[in-house]
């Protein structure tokens, strides 16, 4: 692991690297094998220091939402969650748990491969003479309203965890607090009641596990879909006045916008997007019949960080 420190380290990370082998790892490995045969985590490693920074050096300092709020937790936390991560990914690969088409906080999968995937899929349908329309989901602050019952529910009932590993999953996400640091002052503590924890190994891959039932929803459309982290992508061909495509894929989006609503999720319609593509690379014909996607098509949309415009170009 990367020795980073965080504010309320003691020791510092390197120092704890260098003298692990002759000196304090055998008192570690003991410390974490209880903590993880009782199923719990200490107080200590379950609070945050959260540093706000401004995304960008030239950004006005007045405005609130120019900063990132950046989270450090002890170090010594982080190795604690990478011995259970470890051990989380292979169950997950073992019984195949893992959604098929999620890219996020997975090894061997990007957004490059991600974006590879969708492209190429669309391509082929443009290439076959049907027009086809991408959908581009994005979620509002979505692992901070992640609900710690339900996401111990779905690891329970959806992944198969249960025990003493699930009462180590609870422990891990009860009681959790943060305070706010500028420059060397700190606020008081807060409590974290929801989400998954910023700055943490687990949080990305507890993420995608609390969205597992998104992909049953979608394949139930027969809809293409491919996600990466609270990133989503929707697509299928569409020809002129095919009201059964375009009908599929509106109660997919409106079955979407309920079971992220019943799970504490929510949509951002400001960066919701829909293309067209098509070998004349224009908007004309299929576009008049989105309904109520109409309004949020454009010629061109950014995905995961790529331009697309209506002729793949």
């Amino acid at each position: 692991m990367k020795p980073t420190n965080g504010p309320l380290d003691i020791v510092p990370a390197r120092m704890v690297k260098e003298v692990f082998n002759s000196t304090i790892g055998s008192s570690l490995l003991t410390f974490f094998n209880s903590c993880l045969s009782l199923g719990s985590v200490p107080a200590a490693f379950k609070h945050a220091v959260v540093r706000p920074l401004l995304k960008k050096p030239n950004l006005d300092p007045t405005v609130l939402s120019n900063f990132r709020p950046v989270s450090h937790l002890p170090f010594l936390s982080k190795v604690l969650e990478k011995v259970v991560f470890i051990q989380l990914q292979a169950f997950l690969q073992q019984n195949s748990v893992f959604e098929k088409f999620q890219s996020g906080f997975r090894s061997r999968h990007s957004t490059e491969s991600a974006l590879l995937r969708v492209h190429n899929d669309i391509a082929l349908s443009v290439d076959a003479g049907n027009p086809t329309v991408l959908v581009l989901l994005d979620l509002t602050a979505a692992f901070d309203t992640v609900d710690h019952a339900v996401l111990l529910s779905r690891l329970e009932h959806c992944v198969g965890i249960r025990g003493t590993a699930l009462k180590w999953f609870s422990s891990f996400l009860a009681n959790r607090s943060f305070s706010i640091m500028i420059g060397d002052l700190f606020s008081s503590a807060a409590p974290l009641s929801c989400g998954v924890p910023q700055g943490s190994i687990l949080g990305p891959i507890l993420f995608s596990l609390y969205m597992l039932p998104l992909g049953a929803i979608i394949g139930k459309h027969k809809l293409s879909f491919h996600c990466y982290a609270d990133d989503l992508q929707i697509y299928l061909p569409i020809k002129a006045n095919d009201s059964v495509a375009l009908n599929s894929l509106l109660s997919c989006i409106t079955d979407i916008k309920l079971w992220l609503s019943e799970n504490f999720l929510n949509l951002n319609e400001d960066k919701t997007e829909c293309i067209i593509f098509s070998t004349s690379g224009t908007q004309n014909g299929p576009a008049l019949s989105l309904g109520a996607l109409a309004s949020y098509t454009r010629s061109a949309v950014k995905n995961l960080g790529v331009t697309f415009d209506c002729s793949m170009k």
